[in-house]
């Protein structure tokens, strides 16, 4: 049995923590200042993690290499399963051309450019979100924006600015569910919490975005359907993540806050003359003028109205019992850690829900997609391989990354660390949204921030008599505002628009909203921590 050290170094809090930080310094000055691409700079911060984990904290190298293994397994069960068979979803529908339906549908709710950007970048943008993530929202709302006569720059800025209140829910809920893992905090848990921030968000950021299109103008004229949207919004994806599930949360925010949207008649009112030349500076593409029968439209919506049906479904009793029984656990080879204080840990044993995970959900629901959409099986199945290629550096990524906090998880270098962050003290509950904010600006994901300082901000939180669930979930909501300046999205933004080698431009706009809405997280987060929010908290 390995039992975990605090002060393996010289018997020195502080000096075991700087040693126990080196894979975390590794990584983001690899992406931060070498701007090394991510899957390289995650390998070589795993190599550093195992080297300290050896001679730093004294793990057997055998421990160590599985604990490794094991973190590359679950990167791949069920974290990247469930962003494959949610991309592979949205990949049939571009093949059969009923995103192009969709898209032509949306442009028809509204003629008002600040009502489109909402229902664009925030409600279908959150929709994306929460079936692929990883930079597909900001590419495709750009590219609508862009369609419906957006400048270019602006349309990146609304959906970079957009792609905010969804992310800890993403991905058929992958941020929160790595969170809840590497944690060891049962998932219902961090989800609430997490629920109880994230659409707090919800609430500004609509009204961010109709000044962000038309200034003072767009606020006065059309902020009572913006607020409507964050309100339900807000409401649905509360509600989803505290009593539902963490997985559905987006899903439901984006359809009722599009539902409350569209029915506040402000909404419905043809804009101006004068704000479609102030807002409109671009071209618009001709092919939004067809007509699309009723009959494929309801086909474009099929997938998403799928989904939501197959998780429905899930949380029923008897499927649900059926799913639990299909669950295997067993005891991870050549791995036997004990905590300091002696008890095994967690760790130790690994467990695989084979069916009740959102990646097994959403291939059931993409196999009756490929059928209503008409798509044959072999075309389904080429669809597939494609997507799995298209992520292929995501996958490497991802999985190099949980191995990398798997290892120190394990060999205890995140206790160490979180033990010596603990020094903040009371300070703790306003700064830990900002380390959460700096790992996605740096990695580009909520996941990779939550693997890599999730385990961190749970012992910090023990150690200084604060809510492990508070910190766990801050880690998450404060970690979805460094996406809008990430390398990664912005990138992805300016490669969408026709921008390409603008990321500084963008990065200057996007900024001081960034910086303004963390601030606002650290201040509901350390509200949360005492009694004058505290009554928030499950």
């Amino acid at each position: 049995m390995f039992v975990q050290q605090l002060q393996p170094i010289a018997d020195s809090l502080a000096l075991s923590a700087l040693v126990a930080a080196l894979p975390l310094i590794t990584v983001l000055v690899l992406l931060g200042a070498v701007r090394m691409r991510a899957h390289h700079a995650g390998l070589i911060g795993l190599a550093v993690a195992l080297l300290t984990a050896w001679f730093g904290s004294g793990m057997p190298v055998a421990q160590g290499l599985s604990s490794a293994v094991q973190g590359a397994v679950f990167g791949l069960f069920p974290i990247m399963w469930i962003v494959v068979n949610a991309l592979w979803v949205y990949r049939m529908t571009v093949r059969t051309h009923h995103f192009d339906v969709l898209r032509r549908s949306f442009s028809r709710l509204s003629d008002d450019p600040r009502i489109q950007a909402l229902v664009i970048a925030f409600c279908f943008g959150a929709l994306l979100e929460a079936l692929a993530g990883f930079g597909a929202p900001v590419a495709i709302s750009a590219v609508m924006l862009v369609a419906l006569g957006f400048d270019p720059v602006k349309a990146a800025v609304v959906a970079l600015v957009a792609n905010t209140a969804p992310v800890a829910f993403g991905a058929m809920g992958t941020p929160v569910v790595t969170l809840a893992q590497v944690t060891g905090l049962p998932l219902d848990s961090v989800a609430s919490v997490v629920g109880r921030q994230t659409p707090l968000l919800a609430l500004v950021v609509p009204l961010l975005l109709v000044v962000l299109v038309d200034g003072r103008r767009g606020l006065r004229e059309t902020w009572l359907p913006a607020l409507a949207c964050g309100v339900a919004f807000a409401a649905a994806q509360f509600a989803a993540a505290n009593f539902v599930s963490a997985q559905l949360a987006d899903i439901g925010a984006a359809l009722i806050g599009a539902a409350a949207l569209v029915a506040v008649p402000a909404a419905r009112r043809p804009a101006s003359a004068d704000v479609r030349a102030a807002v409109l500076t671009g071209a618009r593409s001709e092919d939004l003028d067809v007509r699309d029968s009723r009959r494929e439209t309801v086909r474009a919506y099929a997938p998403y109205g799928l989904i939501i049906v197959v998780f429905s479904l899930a949380q029923i009793p008897p499927f649900k019992d059926w799913a639990a029984a299909a669950t295997q656990s067993f005891d991870w080879p050549l791995l036997n850690v004990a905590g300091p204080d002696g008890e095994p840990v967690g760790g130790n044993v690994l467990t695989l829900p084979l069916v009740a995970t959102g990646g097994t959900l959403v291939l059931l629901a993409g196999l009756v997609t490929a059928a209503v959409l008409g798509v044959r099986a072999r075309a389904a199945a080429k669809e597939w391989l494609a997507t799995v290629h298209e992520l292929r550096f995501a996958l490497l990524t991802v999985t190099s990354v949980l191995a990398l906090a798997y290892v120190m998880n394990l060999s205890g270098q995140a206790a160490t660390i979180g033990h010596f962050v603990a020094a903040a003290g009371a300070g703790l509950a306003f700064l830990s949204p900002v380390l959460g904010w700096f790992g996605v600006a740096v990695t580009g994901s909520d996941t990779s921030a939550n693997a890599l300082f999730g385990a961190l901000q749970v012992t910090a939180a023990q150690q200084s008599g604060l809510s492990p669930e508070l910190l766990a979930a801050a880690n998450s909501s404060g970690g979805v505002l460094g996406k809008m300046i990430s390398p990664q999205n912005l990138t992805i933004a300016c490669a969408a628009v026709g921008l390409a080698g603008r990321e500084g431009d963008l990065l200057r706009k996007v900024l001081p909203w960034s910086l303004a809405l963390l601030l606002v997280m650290c201040l509901i987060v350390l509200a949360q921590s005492t009694a004058v929010l505290g009554w928030m908290l499950p």
